[in-house]
């Protein structure tokens, strides 16, 4: 795909979505996405965009005000597209219009996208989703507004440029959004830095009760939903808390999970490039990236950790031996 414009011939109506519980590149991508339909494209009677409900910080964004947070409209769009989705169930509610869209495009850059839509622009070694978006837009009719929504995008996958899947086409990209006149720090500042005091408060806690384990190398933390109860925080709360772990030295990999129901855990994987976590997700059920993955898993805690170390060991020694 050279030109998202090319693939909106005879198009009318578009449905634009992400996956369930929405990070800052997926919020990112379909809101530049969004943006630029609306903008540029006159034709389109009707564009949507579909998320589950997004953090209050994102919201500085142009357009998210009129995200559909349900799916209750019953339409059949000539086109959906699928962005920063590794598979047609992440979609959550919104797969019901991919089911009985005309066309379906989806752009990812997740490497367990083997490809599930009609049109597929999949880059694994790209830093995000948005930086793809970025890619089939004609760079001139990307406004102000447009370039603060892809901006964040980029900057939260590549973890504010630091992570190794940031390259110098990365950084131009960037670069390019910069001059449409962004306020890039305060962006980074307000939507990647900033914590709330309850975030800051079950950080500390997950960060206290961490266990290194695998001689050093790897390293544990686990919320219960008690925990989340008594601090009075959500999911979107625990954001950032993976991330933190893998920067504690000597570790090679980094877990984070929390309980979402009976026996029931969201598990979180950070790699410093040995193991291949997004293997482990797609054992379990998940995906993710090479450094980044996460899968649901059943059991107690202790079985979860269990299954998940082992497969963890089994890369160490590997690399070991080799």
């Amino acid at each position: 795909m050279n030109n998202i414009a090319s693939e909106l011939n005879h198009v009318k109506t578009v449905a634009i979505a992400g996956h369930i519980r929405p990070d800052g590149d997926c919020v990112g991508s379909s809101m530049g996405m969004y943006l630029y339909l609306k903008k540029n494209f006159p034709q389109l009677t009707d564009v949507d965009v579909y998320l589950e409900k997004i953090p209050d910080s994102y919201r500085f964004l142009q357009g998210t005000d009129e995200i559909h947070h349900t799916c209750d409209k019953e339409m059949e769009y000539d086109l959906f597209i699928s962005l920063d989705c590794g598979d047609k169930e992440r979609l959550g509610e919104a797969a019901k219009y991919f089911e009985t869209a005309k066309r379906r495009m989806c752009i990812d850059h997740h490497i367990s996208n083997s490809g599930f839509a009609d049109v597929d622009y999949i880059v694994p070694e790209a830093s995000s989703t948005s930086e793809l978006v970025y890619d089939v837009l004609d760079k001139d009719k990307i406004t102000k507004e447009i370039a603060e929504a892809l901006y964040m995008g980029i900057a939260h996958d590549t973890g504010v440029f630091q992570y190794s899947c940031t390259s110098a086409k990365t950084m131009r990209a960037a670069a390019d959004l910069m001059e449409k006149g962004i306020d890039f720090s305060g962006i980074l500042d307000d939507t990647y830095y900033k914590k709330s005091y309850v975030q800051n408060q079950i950080l500390g806690r997950a960060l206290l009760e961490s266990i290194m384990v695998l001689d050093g190398q790897c390293i544990i933390s686990a919320i219960h939903q008690k925990d989340m109860v008594f601090y009075g925080v959500e999911p979107k709360d625990l954001d950032g808390i993976v991330s933190q772990l893998r920067n504690t030295k000597g570790v090679e990999v980094a877990i984070f999970i929390y309980e979402t129901g009976s026996q029931e855990f969201k598990v979180s994987m950070r790699s410093n490039g040995i193991v291949d976590v997004s293997k482990i997700g797609a054992y379990f059920g998940g995906g993710g990236h090479v450094r980044a993955a996460g899968c649901t898993l059943q059991g107690t805690m202790h079985d979860v950790l269990n299954n998940l170390t082992k497969h963890i060991e089994k890369q160490l020694l590997q690399e070991k031996e080799s």
